[in-house]
Protein backbone atom coordinates (compact mmCIF):
# COMPACT_ATOMS: atom_id res chain seq x y z
CA UNK A 1 0.00 0.00 0.00
CA UNK A 2 1.21 3.01 -0.95
CA UNK A 3 1.21 5.99 1.50
CA UNK A 4 1.39 10.00 0.99
CA UNK A 5 3.46 11.86 3.58
CA UNK A 6 3.28 15.21 4.10
CA UNK A 7 6.73 17.60 3.54
CA UNK A 8 7.31 18.00 7.11
CA UNK A 9 7.20 14.37 7.96
CA UNK A 10 9.58 13.72 5.25
CA UNK A 11 12.13 15.79 6.25
CA UNK A 12 11.51 14.97 10.13
CA UNK A 13 12.17 11.13 8.87
CA UNK A 14 15.22 12.45 6.42
CA UNK A 15 16.38 13.79 9.08
CA UNK A 16 16.23 11.64 12.37
CA UNK A 17 16.95 8.35 10.47
CA UNK A 18 19.35 9.09 7.71
CA UNK A 19 21.28 12.13 9.18
CA UNK A 20 21.09 10.84 12.80
CA UNK A 21 22.60 7.39 10.83
CA UNK A 22 25.08 9.00 8.51
CA UNK A 23 25.63 12.27 9.21
CA UNK A 24 25.01 15.37 7.34
CA UNK A 25 25.53 13.75 3.69
CA UNK A 26 28.58 15.99 1.71
CA UNK A 27 27.20 15.37 -1.82
CA UNK A 28 24.13 13.63 -3.57
CA UNK A 29 24.19 12.80 -7.40
CA UNK A 30 21.02 12.59 -9.17
CA UNK A 31 19.21 11.79 -12.09
CA UNK A 32 17.46 15.27 -12.44
CA UNK A 33 14.24 13.60 -10.87
CA UNK A 34 11.85 16.52 -9.93
CA UNK A 35 11.73 15.12 -6.45
CA UNK A 36 14.78 15.74 -5.57
CA UNK A 37 15.28 19.14 -7.78
CA UNK A 38 12.70 20.82 -6.05
CA UNK A 39 13.04 24.43 -4.44
CA UNK A 40 12.57 22.80 -1.48
CA UNK A 41 14.92 20.23 -1.39
CA UNK A 42 17.55 21.98 -3.14
CA UNK A 43 17.16 25.14 -0.64
CA UNK A 44 16.97 22.66 2.28
CA UNK A 45 20.54 20.76 0.65
CA UNK A 46 22.02 24.41 0.26
CA UNK A 47 21.36 24.59 4.04
CA UNK A 48 22.59 21.33 5.28
CA UNK A 49 26.31 21.88 3.12
CA UNK A 50 25.33 19.29 1.27
CA UNK A 51 26.45 19.96 -2.81
CA UNK A 52 23.90 18.72 -5.00
CA UNK A 53 25.28 17.08 -8.50
CA UNK A 54 23.23 16.04 -11.36
CA UNK A 55 24.21 13.48 -13.80
CA UNK A 56 24.23 14.55 -17.36
CA UNK A 57 20.98 13.71 -19.36
CA UNK A 58 20.34 9.98 -20.77
CA UNK A 59 24.54 9.10 -19.27
CA UNK A 60 23.39 5.21 -18.98
CA UNK A 61 26.17 4.67 -16.15
CA UNK A 62 25.08 7.07 -14.20
CA UNK A 63 21.71 6.66 -14.52
CA UNK A 64 21.84 2.76 -13.54
CA UNK A 65 23.93 3.51 -10.57
CA UNK A 66 21.90 6.58 -9.24
CA UNK A 67 18.45 4.38 -9.90
CA UNK A 68 20.11 1.70 -7.45
CA UNK A 69 20.67 4.21 -5.41
CA UNK A 70 17.26 5.61 -5.20
CA UNK A 71 16.06 1.98 -4.96
CA UNK A 72 18.21 1.79 -1.85
CA UNK A 73 17.29 5.12 -0.45
CA UNK A 74 13.58 4.53 -1.11
CA UNK A 75 13.90 0.68 0.93
CA UNK A 76 15.87 2.70 3.67
CA UNK A 77 12.71 5.18 3.68
CA UNK A 78 10.02 2.55 3.96
CA UNK A 79 11.78 0.84 6.51
CA UNK A 80 12.38 4.13 8.91
CA UNK A 81 8.71 4.80 7.97
CA UNK A 82 7.60 1.78 9.09
CA UNK A 83 9.26 1.50 12.50
CA UNK A 84 8.47 5.51 12.44
CA UNK A 85 4.42 4.35 12.86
Amino acid sequence: MRTTYTLDKLVAIYIEDIVRLHGILVSIVSDRDPRFTSRFWNSFHQAMGTKVKVSTAYHPQTDGQIERTIQTLEDILRACILDFK
